[in-house]
């Protein structure tokens, strides 16, 4: 939940203190702010900066939230319920800038991870599907609903109502 100033800064804090407790041969204190250190990388590669990314996306803070996922380099690292949630903000970063093709993408990449709930996951193909439409894509927008389809008994109406108006648009 650090940005990643933040991590390097604590993460000098505990280089010192490890130091200081090794100086002074204090070694259950020393082991602590190592373990501590360990704790602050491991966290960096499987969750990033993903939960402060998560909070100005849902403040509607767009350029915030884009400037936090792009300190991630490598999303693929991430754990497989944060990079759903990762490829599923910053599908919705590019849609809000007009990039469609990079939107579609994210939002494929999203419905390949686990997400919140099976209504999200559908959403995800659904905005794939619809990106896809827009494009001329339209045998991926196909696969996307086909996809989206097999959940369609675990979702809400208003989903169900614009998966039927892209199926209408799709013939």
């Amino acid at each position: 939940m650090f940005s990643n100033k933040a991590r390097i800064l604590v993460t000098f804090v505990f280089v010192a203190l490890l130091i200081f407790f090794s100086y002074k041969q204090i070694l259950e204190l020393a082991l602590a702010s190592a373990l501590l250190i360990v704790l602050i990388i491991v966290d960096y590669f499987k969750q990033g900066t993903l939960v402060l990314a998560a909070k100005h996306f849902y403040d509607k803070d767009y350029a915030g939230a884009e400037d936090l996922l792009k300190q991630i380099k490598k999303p693929e690292w991430l754990l497989d319920k944060r990079r759903g949630v990762y490829e599923f903000m910053f599908g919705a970063i590019c849609l809000q800038k007009h990039e469609y093709e990079a939107a579609a993408a994210h939002y494929e990449q999203a419905a390949k991870f686990p997400l919140r709930s099976v209504n999200e996951h559908v959403a995800a193909l659904v905005h794939a599907a619809n990106v896809n439409i827009r494009l001329g894509n339209y045998d991926k927008a196909k696969a996307c609903l086909g996809e989206a389809q097999l959940n369609e008994d675990k979702i809400t109406a208003k989903m169900k109502a614009v998966i039927e108006k892209l199926r209408q648009e799709l013939k």
